[in-house]
């Protein structure tokens, strides 16, 4: 495990001002989203605040490396499609022939791309919010099943599932 810690990659999806207002005046700090992967199938997500942006993230980076999860990809795209959703952000995941790229606008590609899915297409539905649709990815992400193991999980032969 400490092999992949060395070579995690981040990207900092969203930096946001926050003000809290207080008998003084306002006082203002930084909250920051960012995906850490290492591209062969590991990503997770964190967030952090601070008065200032390199600490927050940090603090960001240390929290989604705590929260990494394992995905199932299969020749470099996803095993199957997936419509899932987390608040009102909507997020719609389709594996892709090869040479596709990944087609995802916004929140959705940094996961994708840490996540080592190298074919996709993907949509946004409802709100737009980075922190939702990033989830949202997550969440999708964690549910995706090759055949190979749901075949496992039913205790039965893949080519009896497929039929």
């Amino acid at each position: 495990m400490t092999e992949t810690k060395q070579e995690l990659k981040e990207k900092v999806v969203n930096v946001s001002r926050v003000a809290k207002v207080v008998k003084g005046g306002r006082t203002f700090r930084f909250s920051v989203l960012v995906v850490v992967g290492d591209e062969n199938g590991n990503v997770g997500v964190g967030t952090g605040k601070s008065a200032e942006v390199p600490e927050a993230i940090k603090k960001a980076t240390d929290e989604a490396k705590k929260n990494l999860i394992k995905v199932s990809l299969v020749n470099g795209t996803l095993p199957h499609e997936i419509v899932t959703n987390f608040g009102s952000s909507k997020i719609i995941l389709k594996p892709a022939v090869e040479g596709t790229g990944v087609i995802a606008g916004g929140a959705v590609r940094p996961v994708l791309e840490l996540a080592g899915v190298k074919n996709v297409t993907a949509k946004t539905l409802g709100s737009r919010n980075s922190k939702n649709v990033v989830y949202a990815t997550i969440k999708a992400l964690k549910a995706m099943r090759t055949p190979e193991q749901v075949a496992e999980l039913r205790g039965k032969t893949v080519k009896e599932i497929l039929n």
